[in-house]
């Protein structure tokens, strides 16, 4: 079995806990779906990052409500970069699972799909609002 990452991204609506929480939900939800065979004690940890933008919730709450009680979680602000995305959240998971990297599929949502089309599941995916790229 070997430690794989699953990438993933997406953006809130506002700094709301509620926009937050549900854009991470959202989020989350999508990468299950992409990767079917993932379990949450399948996952060895996983790290947010937020924009500078968004600080009204930790994401990991999410998580949290969709019962990933014994998943290790980690919130940290993402760098501040010129002409970034705004209200972005990005994920970064670890997962154990015989999977080869090929076979990972990585999750970016609403305008964050800009960040990397060429990794985005489901580019006609109705969960995937690819917006102009």
């Amino acid at each position: 079995m070997s430690l794989r990452g699953v990438r993933g991204a997406t953006v809130a609506d506002a700094n709301t806990a509620d926009a937050i929480l549900e854009a991470t939900r959202e989020l989350l939800l999508a990468i299950l779906a992409a990767n079917p065979t993932l379990q949450p004690e399948d996952v060895a940890s996983v790290t947010f990052t937020l924009t500078v933008d968004l600080d009204a919730v930790y994401p990991a709450q999410a998580a949290r409500e969709l019962n990933w009680t014994q998943v290790p979680l980690m919130c940290a602000q993402e760098i501040p970069v010129p002409d970034g995305i705004n209200r972005c959240i990005r994920v970064m998971l670890l997962w154990n699972t015989d999977l080869s990297q090929s076979e990972i599929q990585h999750v970016y949502l609403k305008e964050a799909v800009r960040l990397r089309p060429d990794l985005s599941f489901g580019r006609n995916d109705p969960l995937s609002d690819q917006g102009g790229c």
